[in-house]
């Protein structure tokens, strides 16, 4: 019996991101171990044909999307100017940052975050970007292309897979990302 030929098909880099979106949210639900979302994810990554990713995802529930998915992006934007966030927003499964010799400060801490994983998608030239994550929550880093720029996690105590988790990717130029705790005021040191 001969391969099916669609299992042939060649991927892209968009059918990866699909499945690393879709092994991201089996571990926020338990589904897999932390252990097998990292062997997993580079298997996917290193997949060049439908046959190499699809065993990925097999053994998991069809990814459950819902009817305004396609809404649920926000794109922010900074030119010679701010962008601030803070206090009570809804914050979307995607974000959209982009930023021209501008500064854009997002404080998650008192936000209301309905999904276990937030995709942070930057593109700063120039700029800054400052995030307060809530206590507990986790970031990856590993997918930005920093030239000329610096991008830091100053959380002393920061989990290594925490709710919610924060997926921050894209490109950094002559500019800075930084990721801290909330904000802390005496009665909170004590």
């Amino acid at each position: 019996m001969s391969e099916d030929p669609a299992r042939r098909m060649r991927i892209s880099h968009a059918d990866r991101e699909q499945v690393l979106r879709h092994l991201r949210e089996a571990h926020a639900q338990g589904m897999i171990t932390a252990d097998e979302l990292g062997e997993r994810s580079a298997l996917a990554m290193d997949a060049k044909t439908r046959g190499d990713i699809e065993p990925l995802t097999a053994d998991l529930p069809v990814a459950q999307s819902t009817p305004d998915a396609a809404n649920d992006v926000m794109a922010l934007g900074a030119t010679l100017g701010s962008v601030t966030r803070t206090g009570y927003w809804v914050v979307p499964r995607r974000l959209r940052l982009r930023s021209r010799l501008g500064s854009t400060e997002l404080d998650f801490t008192e936000a209301r975050i309905d999904h276990p994983i937030v995709d942070i998608e930057i593109d700063v030239k120039g700029g800054s970007v400052e995030m307060r994550l809530p206590e507990g929550a986790s970031a990856s880093m590993d997918d930005v292309d920093v030239i000329a720029g610096s991008i830091e996690d100053h959380r002393r105590y920061a989990e290594p897979m925490g709710r919610p988790h924060f997926t921050i990717t894209g490109s950094l130029s002559w500019g800075s990302v930084e990721i801290r705790g909330p904000r802390r005021n005496f009665f909170t040191w004590r």
